[in-house]
């Protein structure tokens, strides 16, 4: 299956508790013999358009989802989502991670990517958020 993640990172290349459509860049990472490889990056310059009162951009979450479509990406990464990811859940399986460095969120995710492989095959539409920490919880992204 070819798989690839969106990481939601700042300048230094870390996590940050911040919501991914806010990251400074995405790095893209492909599932090589069950295993996450660093493949390119691309840097976010939707990052700085604003959010309504209700803390919804429908532009800026659609920008973004393009932009990740085009490069085959079907999972994004990161410490935090704002209600955007209602918008997008339906493109990409939200992961939500604990870590500040990539390479810890690396070996997380790749001894429970079998996890995210079925939820591509098994999820016609809307994804449901996972959250990786030490183990795996699948949780509904409620619409309202």
């Amino acid at each position: 299956m070819h798989l690839r993640f969106a990481f939601a990172l700042n300048k230094n290349n870390q996590f940050e508790k911040q919501f991914f459509g806010n990251a400074d860049k995405f790095k893209i990472y492909e599932l090589v013999s069950g295993k996450l490889e660093e493949v390119f990056e691309l840097e976010n310059e939707f990052k700085d358009e604003a959010i309504n009162n209700l803390g919804v951009n429908e532009q800026k979450a659609e920008n973004i989802t393009q932009k990740l479509i085009a490069e085959d990406v079907k999972v994004i990464v990161s410490k935090q989502f704002g209600k955007n990811i209602k918008l997008v859940n339906e493109y990409f399986i939200p992961v939500k991670i604990f870590s500040d460095s990539p390479d810890d969120a690396i070996k997380v995710i790749n001894s429970h990517v079998h996890w995210v492989e079925d939820g591509l095959q098994n999820f016609s539409s809307e994804y449901k958020l996972f959250i990786i920490k030490s183990g795996i919880l699948k949780i509904p992204i409620e619409n309202n």
